[in-house]
């Protein structure tokens, strides 16, 4: 099979590699679709693992070729989605119900060979049923799950003003999820005029091209969607007195952020951080299913795996109006 291997940072190439054979608790799941993420970027570079060589990948969707032989649930020929995150389900962390941070943690797709292959593996318990749902649908179900465990966090009551830093996909994402949860008051702020009209036509109640245009002490709830550390730092100043700030975008490691620690005792603020998700998949799915949250007109670009590094250049530079990019390994 064809397979993109990432060597040593900032170096790939496609390889014919040897099809995975299933251990007997694994899926061999054929990849119809497979999304591009900020952490994709990451790991190209060097900065989220050193597991190296790597076949990356951890967005994706696609139809069972094989089953081990004591796996019960899926059947070749079953369309699927797959949460990359696997936890050992025996550590404190597990045990705790915080398998997000199990002390054993792998992934598909970071410490694991992913998706950015005609075919990968995961456990059973990993696997989801899609039904009928699209595979593009279906390859949003890990970057929504995130964003609910993440909403989820907040406890956003109704008639809130919630103010979301950047319109990526994680952005029109999470104000679609903030919007169902009762928010009657969403403003995004990009400075990317493509973005922010999108924004605009999925619902944001006000479009700011920069963080200048921020009521101060105004929203009850901010969330940062970037991970960008001068955007991040004027969250305390927007969100009320009381309220919430959850940092959701993904900064890059080593870099530091300066908070006016008075600012945040006075202000009586709680802030938050989410790391990846907590058995949120099965409730994605729904709203996918439903098109409570609508995800087709996120993806811009379509690409074969053997321009894997060209969709990362168009996503580093902001290239042609880019939201999503989907990568289609077998075509």
């Amino acid at each position: 099979m064809k397979a993109v291997k990432i060597i040593e940072p900032d170096r790939t190439g496609v390889f014919d590699v040897p099809v995975p054979e299933p251990g007997e608790n694994d899926v061999l799941v054929r990849v119809e679709r497979c999304g591009l993420c900020g952490s994709d970027i990451q790991i190209f570079h060097g900065m989220y693992t050193d597991s190296f060589p790597l076949i990356p990948g951890h967005e994706f969707s696609g139809v069972v070729e094989r089953v081990g032989t004591k796996v019960k649930r899926y059947h070749p020929g079953d369309r699927v989605a797959i949460e990359p995150n696997i936890a050992c389900d025996d550590c404190y962390a597990c045990l705790n119900n915080r398998q997000n941070f199990c002390l054993n943690w792998e992934a598909v797709g970071v410490t694991k060979p992913g998706a950015m292959a005609q075919y990968t593996l995961a456990p059973e318990k990993n696997v989801f049923d899609i039904g009928g749902m699209s595979f593009e649908k279906g390859a949003f179900m890990e970057p929504l799950s995130c964003v609910l465990h993440g909403v989820s966090k907040i406890e956003i009551t109704i008639s809130d003003k919630v103010a979301v830093f950047g319109a990526g996909p994680i952005g029109i994402l999470l104000l679609q999820v903030v919007k169902h949860m009762g928010a009657t008051e969403v403003t995004v702020v990009e400075k990317n005029s493509h973005r922010a009209d999108f924004a605009a036509s999925m619902g944001a109640d006000e479009i700011l091209c920069n963080l200048e245009a921020l009521k101060k002490d105004y929203y009850d709830v901010v969330i940062d969607a970037t991970g960008k550390i001068p955007v991040m730092e004027q969250a305390l100043g927007a969100v009320r007195y009381g309220g919430t700030v959850l940092y959701f975008g993904v900064p890059d490691p080593g870099e530091k952020m300066q908070v006016d620690s008075f600012e945040v005792f006075k202000k009586g603020l709680k802030l938050l951080t989410s790391y990846t998700s907590v058995r949120n998949s099965y409730q994605a799915i729904e709203l996918l299913r439903t098109g409570k949250v609508k995800v087709e007109n996120l993806i811009s670009h379509r690409l074969p795996i053997e321009d894997f590094q060209k969709g990362i250049e168009i996503l580093e530079q902001g290239k042609d109006s880019v939201k999503k990019i989907m990568f289609l390994p077998n075509g």
